[in-house]
């Protein structure tokens, strides 16, 4: 008994029907034909009542058709376990990265995911969130760190790695340094270096002041924290970073927290519902590297 047999069988079963059986299973009616025929020799029972213009299933034929079908499905799951198994020996997978990253568990991951796998190519392209999101939509990318306002961009499996509070920062000898406590409303009356349009920190600085009713001057944009960092530091903005990135420059930099601004900025690896197997793999291994990253900072 062969599998293609078996598929035969259920075409003509579907179809009640010799010829459109073929036309599905892209073989002549005469192929069809004889593996049926060959099929029930082997079985000792004949599958089809043929004496009619629409072909019927026998007693036994009803009997055969779901154990038929089981084991179609059967030999379909191991095709994919297989198939899945190869993605993961060869192949590529081209990963996204929110501008400005710095984070070392993000880079950690792609090392863990590059030892296990090294068959697969691995590529990386740095890009503002907001297009990250569309090019993972688009099937551009497979996978993507993105800076986020929302758990769950539209139509992306998201896994948060990072959720942080957003935090001011100004030299030293910034008229805001002697505060303790910040709000928006301190912020706004000073220039604001911050990330552009597109990215979450943004996003969330954006959303709270609409929320507020007030209006920042937004004098500088840059997609990297040293560039922010620097301008803050020579006096020419406030920079509007995550918890994170401002504790990079306590040496030059005070900072303090938005008490007002409860939400949190997200860096998130999203993907698409339908993924690969070496997807999911660098998703694993994205979790555990920032998981790892949380514990040693505690």
């Amino acid at each position: 008994m062969e599998l293609r047999q078996l598929e035969y069988f259920v075409a003509v079963a579907d179809e009640r029907n010799f010829t459109r059986a073929a036309e599905r299973v892209h073989i002549s009616q005469s192929g069809v034909s004889a593996q049926i025929r060959r099929l029930e020799r082997e079985l000792g029972a004949e599958l089809f009542d043929r004496s009619a213009r629409v072909v019927t299933l026998t007693v036994a034929g009803k009997a055969v058709l779901e154990h038929a079908r089981t084991a179609l499905a059967a030999a379909g799951a191991v095709s994919r376990v297989a198939g899945e198994v190869t993605d993961l020996v060869r192949g590529r997978l081209t990963v996204g990265m929110v501008a400005g990253c710095t984070l070392a568990p993000f880079f950690d991951a792609l090392a863990a995911f590059h030892r296990a796998h090294p068959g697969v190519e691995v590529s990386l392209l740095e890009d503002r969130s907001d297009r990250l999101a569309d090019d993972v939509r688009s099937g551009a990318l497979d996978v993507a760190l993105v800076g986020t306002a929302d758990d769950a961009p539209e139509g992306l499996e998201t896994q948060v790695v990072v959720r942080e509070r957003l935090v001011v920062a100004f030299p030293p000898g910034h008229p805001l340094a002697g505060r303790s406590r910040l709000g928006l409303r301190d912020v706004v009356a000073h220039p604001v270096a911050c990330m552009p349009s597109g990215t979450g920190l943004r996003a969330v600085l954006d959303e709270a002041c609409a929320a507020r009713g007030v209006r920042p001057v937004i004098a500088f944009e840059a997609g990297a924290a040293d560039a922010l960092a620097d301008l803050a530091a020579r006096g020419l903005a406030v920079a509007v970073l995550s918890e994170s990135m401002a504790g990079r420059y306590d040496d030059r930099l005070v900072h303090r927290l938005l008490a007002d601004v409860s939400a949190h900025a997200l860096l998130a690896l999203v993907r698409r519902p339908t993924h690969s197997p070496a997807v999911r793999e660098f998703v694993r291994h994205g979790r555990r590297a920032f998981a790892v990253g949380d514990e040693a900072s505690r």
